[in-house]
């Protein structure tokens, strides 16, 4: 299996996009950490990953609280000596329906979550990657992070959190690449997510369909496949 031996820690994976890498990975034989808010829903997944042949562990993470980070990195810790791969996917999404709609605790959530959950979650995580021969952080900004982008739906804060990671993983590629760590980032708009367990995720699609999350997971898949002198920074996607 192409991802035998890997070992991916996904972050907002009881759901969404991070579910769907982490059956796919799973599925090609890497051992997949997972994290959600909810242990329930990270659990869920992990025993998906398990039924199509996968290792998988669950585990409950808060991104928004400093501790709650640090002590899932030192369970996932115990049990692997090294991290190969770090998928920053955990931030949530907010649409209230305008820019006053939106309660202050929704938005110090938001930003909290997808900035500072994406910093600490590195940090907490970084000791572990520099001790894989191939380390790659994997974020999951969106088109709302790219300079310019004014199409989504989605609430000011969430454009905040997400213009935050992109700022972080800029410097952060420049600042890693001596240590050989391959800092990925993604720019996708707004995408379709079907069950990958489902006829739809393996459908053919066309020029005229919107962007599937399987072309996201494709892209992943890629990136963290290529020789370690091949850094490719960023994904970015034609906006519609």
């Amino acid at each position: 299996m192409r991802f035998q031996g890997y070992r991916v820690v996904v972050t907002g994976a009881g759901r969404g996009f991070g579910r769907s890498l982490a059956l796919s990975l799973g599925h090609d034989g890497a051992e997949v950490f997972l994290a959600a808010r909810d242990f329930n829903a990270a659990e869920a997944v992990a025993q998906k990953v398990r039924q199509v042949g996968g290792q998988a562990h669950a585990f409950e993470c808060d991104l928004t609280e400093a501790e709650s980070v640090r002590e899932f990195a030192e369970a996932v810790g115990k049990t692997a000596d090294a991290v190969d791969v770090l998928v920053n996917n955990g931030a949530p999404y907010l649409d209230a329906g305008g820019f006053l709609e939106a309660a202050d605790a929704q938005v110090v959530e938001t930003i909290a979550a997808g900035a500072a959950g994406t910093v600490l979650a590195t940090k907490a995580f970084l000791p572990l990657l520099l001790q894989s021969e191939r380390p790659d952080i994997v974020t999951m900004v969106s088109g709302c992070g790219e300079y310019g982008n004014h199409r989504s739906e989605a609430h000011e804060a969430f454009y905040a959190a997400k213009a935050a990671q992109a700022g972080f993983a800029e410097v952060l590629s420049k600042r890693l690449r001596p240590k050989g760590v391959r800092v990925i980032s993604l720019y996708p708009p707004d995408f379709d997510n079907p069950d990958p367990l489902s006829e739809e995720w393996s459908a053919e699609r066309g020029a005229g369909d919107g962007l599937s999350a399987r072309s996201l997971v494709d892209c992943v898949r890629f990136a963290i496949g290529q020789p370690r002198d091949c850094f490719i920074k960023s994904f970015y996607f034609e906006q519609v």
